[in-house]
């Protein structure tokens, strides 16, 4: 009753309107079970390969019919017949089809839908929710979101630099409260920027995307919403960053050449600074805020400046790299012998298989790195992070604010596995000891 019998893919749309992926498996017991494939607009260099057709006459270029034949046509005929509860068999089989270290071949959103609609398919033939399946009789942690409910960035067309200013609700002891307590923040933060005549149009993962005077009025926003939504701000309610910095790298080389520095491309062109000044700048937040996460607080290539931003910072602040990890292993392994972060931000589609993600999570956890299960821009209504985030107990999760309908698919999830785990759910917030 788990052989796989059949596989299907099909194009789709994200929630930006381009076309992903979406897998289907059947098995000899008739069961079928599918998965969709998120896509990031932020994306570090040395991510697994998303492919796409390239015709610019057919969705600008962003179709992925070309993956959805690799699942059909290559895929198939080599995972038909296995056990589908095999899971690191068939993704070994799949990367060895591949043969390539990025994916590029067959793409990894082709490898990935397989991947998670076959763990799906097994959870179904076993008749075990996800979460249970993948992370057995241990999985109980209900993960700390990260709410990014002001945008900035390429996630928004506005004047500010930094691309997520999100909160985080440590100072809860459950997962409903800590929820409730950011939905109210965010429908709050709404009217405090009405109040001021603020854009209140949100941005690609549904935070809000007002121009400010200055990055930092960011944060005097998120503490002016906090009190007056009746939430203790620096105790109940933390703020977590995501500058997102490659870009301002980028950005930086893209005006000056040979720059090494970082450019305020959206609020002063002119300006770039070096990572002694960002590191400076970060420090100097973390002073006036109660700020508890960093993440690409430096650009992906800048090992040195991470290595002087996690020792200058790192025993007081979660400092996650994201582009400087893209969930590999490999990668991870030299931030861990560098000393750089201390916590990795965790996207399946970065990585290519659910195999190398739990390789990836287990790795980090094993050198005392905090992992953080993480959707992308460009999201779907598939919820399989939320039950990784608790297979996994990780004890965070970052997947947006509390608007639309594919970031709240994952809080809804966690809702629910909160009431399938009754007395037995642990809320993530209480393994950070509170002042």
């Amino acid at each position: 009753m788990y052989d796989i019998v059949g596989v299907h893919a099909r194009q789709i749309l994200d929630s930006r309107g381009n076309p992903t992926v979406e897998c289907e498996i059947e098995l000899s017991s008739g069961i079928t079970a599918s998965a969709a494939v998120p896509s990031g607009a932020s994306t570090g260099e040395n991510e697994a390969v998303e492919l796409r057709d390239g015709d610019k006459k057919t969705y600008l270029g962003k179709g992925v019919t070309k993956a959805v034949l690799n699942v059909m046509d290559a895929i198939a005929p080599i995972i038909e017949g296995m056990d589908v509860r095999a899971q690191e068999h068939i993704d070994a089989a799949m990367l060895d089809l591949d043969g390539t270290n990025t994916k590029s071949k067959l793409g990894a959103n082709a490898i990935l839908g397989v991947s998670m609609a076959c763990a799906r398919a097994a959870a179904h033939a076993c008749e075990l929710p996800l979460y249970r399946y993948l992370g057995g009789s241990a999985a109980k942690v209900l993960p700390v979101p990260m709410f990014n409910v002001l945008n900035g960035g390429k996630h928004a067309d506005n004047n500010v630099d930094f691309q997520e200013f999100m909160i985080q609700p440590w100072g809860f002891d459950n997962f409903d409260d800590a929820l409730r307590s950011c939905v109210e923040i965010y429908h709050t933060l709404k009217k405090v920027l009405h109040e001021r005549h603020l854009s209140t149009a949100v941005g690609d993962e549904g935070g809000f995307a007002p121009d400010l005077k200055n990055a930092e009025d960011a944060l005097k926003l998120l503490e002016e919403a906090t009190d007056k939504a009746g939430y203790d701000w620096g105790r109940q309610i933390y703020v977590a960053l995501d500058p997102a910095t490659t870009e301002l790298w980028n950005e930086a080389a893209h005006k000056k050449k040979g720059a090494k520095g970082y450019c305020f491309f959206k609020s002063d062109p002119k300006k770039i600074v070096s990572s002694d000044q960002m590191i400076d700048l970060w420090a100097g937040w973390c002073k006036k805020y109660p700020i508890r996460s960093i993440e690409d607080g430096l650009a992906e290539n800048d090992w040195e400046g991470w290595a002087k931003l996690t020792a200058k910072l790192g025993d007081k602040v979660q400092i996650v790299g994201d582009d400087l990890f893209v969930t590999n292993p490999k990668f991870l392994a030299r931030g861990i012998k560098d000393k750089c972060a201390n916590a990795i931000l965790v996207k399946v589609n970065q990585i290519g298989t659910l195999s190398e993600t739990f390789d990836a999570v287990n790795l980090a956890m094993r050198n005392r790195y905090s992992a953080i299960l993480s959707h992308r821009s460009g999201e779907t209504e598939d919820s399989t992070i939320a039950d990784l985030a608790v297979a996994t107990n990780c004890g965070q999760i970052k997947t947006g604010a509390p608007c639309r309908s594919d970031r709240n698919a994952k809080y809804n999830q966690l809702i629910r596995i909160a009431e399938d785990l009754g007395d037995r759910a642990v809320y993530g917030g209480k393994f950070w000891n509170r002042a």
